[in-house]
C-alpha cells in the first residue's frame, strides 16, 4: 500500500506544481500561448470539460461532477486490484494513474476542468490538442498496469 500512496503522491505533486508554474507562474492562463521549443513543445492553454480530446463536454456542470465521482471510484477499483496483484511495479503503476487522475479531479473541483497545457508537434504533423503531467501520469501507469499484472500468476 505505501508504494501506492507514494508514487500517488509524487504524481499528484509533480502535476499540480507544473500546472501551477505554467498556468499561473507563466501566466499562460491570460497570454494563452508560449513557444518553448517549437514545434517540438509548446505551452497552450485549454481547458478539458469533458474526457480526452474534449469528449461529452457537453453538459458542463453534469459532467464535471460525473467525472470526478467517475475518476475517484476507478481510483479505489485500481487500488484494490493492484493490492490483489502485488508486485512493486504494480503497486507504482497503479500509484502513478492513481496521483494523475487526483490531480486532474482537484482540476475539475478548482477551475471547473481539467487545466491542459502542454501541445507537441513534430515532423510536418501540427497537433491540435493540449496535455497535461496528470495525463502522462494516467497514461503511463495504465501502460505498465498492462504490462504488469497477471504475470507471476500460475497457469491452471
Amino acid at each position: 500500500m505505501r508504494l501506492i500512496v507514494f508514487s500517488a503522491l509524487i504524481a499528484f505533486a509533480l502535476d499540480q506544481l507544473t500546472k501551477w508554474g505554467v498556468v499561473h507562474g507563466l501566466d499562460l492562463i491570460n497570454r494563452g500561448a508560449l513557444d518553448v521549443f517549437p514545434p517540438f513543445l509548446n505551452f497552450r492553454m485549454g481547458w478539458n470539460h469533458g474526457i480526452n480530446f474534449g469528449l461529452f463536454s457537453n453538459d458542463v456542470a453534469t459532467m464535471r461532477w460525473f467525472l470526478v465521482v467517475l475518476a475517484l471510484v476507478i481510483c479505489v477499483l485500481v487500488a484494490r486490484w493492484a493490492l490483489r496483484e502485488g508486485g512493486a511495479r504494480v503497486l507504482i503503476s497503479a500509484g502513478l494513474l492513481i496521483g494523475g487522475a487526483l490531480g486532474n479531479v482537484l482540476d475539475r473541483l478548482v477551475y471547473g476542468a481539467v487545466a491542459d497545457f502542454l501541445n507537441m508537434s513534430c515532423c510536418g504533423f501540427q497537433n491540435p490538442f493540449a496535455f497535461n503531467v496528470a495525463d502522462i501520469f494516467v497514461f503511463t501507469g495504465a501502460v505498465g498496469l498492462i504490462l504488469w499484472t497477471g504475470k507471476d500468476k500460475p497457469k491452471a
